[in-house]
């Protein structure tokens, strides 16, 4: 039953009592005050003449003021009941009617369900219409759903643990189903899913990382934990960490490693421009972008000049990347201890303090809810609690809570108490990471982000994702329509803002390309970098 229904005989009952109340009462006053005796049907003719004000036959004139009282109370009522039809029940039902319905199913095929719509799948979907594939999202809260597909996603209401539900979502045509949803919810996806298809693709995400052998149990082929990912990630960028860690880079393949630099005052990278770098590097070596004031820059112009306290983020073949890093002469250098606040311990926060427990820095933990790896319980917000934390002594912060609202009230107040505090924070939604760098964060990883590179690795063949945590997506994509030109003519990194790395041909991965010859084949993969949306730029351009 739905809700008009429901309404429509709530209303009826509503007045059908309210008429044979009234009826019994009149009967009453006719014998009472009028001392005339009638029948309950005639008292009930006379009820719905007068609510109605259709007209009271052969017993008007009422001699006794009770009784004209009474009929001047039904002819209001049904004045009322006019009136509180109106905006109770016609207008929402009227609303009801020229508003639009998202569909309950969907002839779609080829496509992947996602079940339900997240922040995190938001980011995923992002990347899905960059490569013009199809997508359903099933979505059981029916306003949610219709604000999605007011919005233009292609959604299907239901819920995503019933068979049927599934069934009308093309399950049969579709290539895979990711489960976004609750951690106990994804895991009755994936049994549902299951009981349709044994070899469809089955992708589900979890909270708690200790739950993946259960989803495995009931059918996941994979299982993804964002958010130990991202609290693993926010550890490695307190700058004593950082210290100790860049020097290894991150290998690609197996001829290329990327690496961050920090440009020292007395280094000789030092006042060189981004050309200079490049140059010196040859081909193969690329600079992908800079962090500086808490702002990360990619692409960076030829004529960017490395200025002292300058984070470079460069790409190259081990030995030239080595000779960088020697040039740099700060990776390698000895890190005081530092004391290191920790704002927030759920998933990701004890992520980042097993990180930090292998290092030199004294962590503080601070937390609403009180445990025995909490040193001080209170507020993230509170100004009291955070002092109380050692915030004002502290060399950098890391912020992981759950809400973004929350998050960049405390990034103020944390910039407030401590000016020269490195701030590292959490953001659970894309569209907020720029606010928390305007509150005063030097780095940001969004949640949203993360698992939307993790989602897509994992369900698109053809691309791989490389590096999940860095500030700029690594992926190796097919070469598309780059096939039979060159970089240069093509205008790659122009037109997108991506930098193409090396070029996997077969076996071989080529490392010094010179863009102006060296020329894409059919079935080349390209290994390319760049800003999330540069990426997304670079497959509507190529490959969508």
């Amino acid at each position: 039953m739905n809700i008009w229904t429901r309404r429509l005989l709530y209303a009826m009952s509503t007045v059908s009592a309210v008429i044979l109340l009234y009826a019994v009462v009149y009967q009453w006053g006719m014998a009472v005050f009028e001392a005339e005796s009638i029948s309950y049907v005639q008292a009930l003719q006379v009820v719905v003449e007068a609510i109605t004000t259709a007209g009271f036959g052969g017993h008007a004139p009422w001699q006794s003021i009770a009784l004209n009282a009474m009929v001047l109370a039904m002819n209001l009522t049904g004045v009322l009941f006019v009136f509180l039809a109106v905006p109770v029940f016609l207008v929402p039902l009227f609303r009801e009617v020229v508003r639009s319905h998202p569909p309950t199913s969907t002839d779609t095929s080829g496509h992947i369900i996602l079940c339900t719509h997240t922040a995190r799948g938001d980011a995923f979907i992002s990347e899905l219409t960059a490569r013009n594939q199809p997508y359903v999202i099933i979505e059981q809260d029916r306003d949610v759903a219709r604000t999605l597909y007011d919005a233009g996603y292609e959604v299907v209401v239901g819920d995503p643990e019933s068979v049927d539900v599934l069934e009308k979502a093309n399950i049969a045509e579709a290539i895979a189903v990711v489960a976004d949803a609750e951690d106990d919810v994804n895991a009755s996806i994936a049994l549902s899913v299951r009981e349709l298809d044994t070899d469809i693709r089955v992708v589900t995400l979890v909270e708690d990382p200790a739950l993946a052998t259960y989803h495995r149990l009931a059918g996941a082929d994979q299982v993804l934990s964002p958010r130990q990912l991202v609290g693993e990630s926010l550890a490695r960028q307190v700058p004593s960490v950082m210290r100790t860690t860049i020097a290894e880079g991150v290998p690609i393949g197996d001829a290329i490693e990327l690496v961050e630099l920090k440009v020292e005052p007395d280094g000789e990278l030092y006042g060189k421009s981004v050309r200079d770098l490049r140059n010196q590097g040859g081909h193969g070596t690329d600079v992908i972008g800079a962090w500086q004031d808490g702002e990360f820059t990619s692409p960076l112009p030829d004529a960017y000049t490395l200025d002292a306290g300058v984070r470079l983020l460069v790409a190259g073949p081990s030995a030239r990347i080595q000779a960088l890093q020697e040039e740099a002469a700060a990776t390698l250098g000895y890190a005081a201890p530092r004391a290191v606040l920790l704002a927030g311990y759920g998933r990701a926060g004890k992520a980042a303090a097993s990180v930090l427990e292998g290092t030199n820095t004294s962590l503080t933990v601070l937390d609403r809810d009180a445990s025995d790896a909490v040193d001080v319980v209170g507020d993230v917000r509170d100004p009291d609690a955070l002092k109380r934390a050692g915030v004002r002594e502290a060399s950098a912060a890391i912020l992981t809570v759950d809400d973004d609202t929350t998050a960049i009230l405390a990034t103020l107040v944390m910039r407030d108490l401590n000016p020269d505090l490195y701030i590292i924070v959490r953001a659970n939604k894309e569209s907020d990471e720029h606010k928390l760098y305007r509150a005063g964060a030097n780095y940001v990883q969004s949640l949203a982000t993360v698992s939307g590179r993790m989602l897509a690795s994992t369900v698109l063949e053809d691309e791989e994702v490389l590096s999940f945590e860095q500030q700029v997506e690594i992926v190796r994509l097919p070469a598309g329509r780059l096939a039979g030109t060159t970089l240069d003519a093509a205008d790659v990194k122009g037109e997108t803002g991506v930098v193409v790395l090396a070029v996997q041909r077969g076996e071989e991965t080529h490392v010094d390309i010179d863009p102006a010859s060296f020329e894409i084949e059919k079935d080349d993969a390209l290994i390319i970098a760049g800003m999330t949306e540069n990426i997304r730029r670079f497959e509507t351009s190529y490959l969508g």
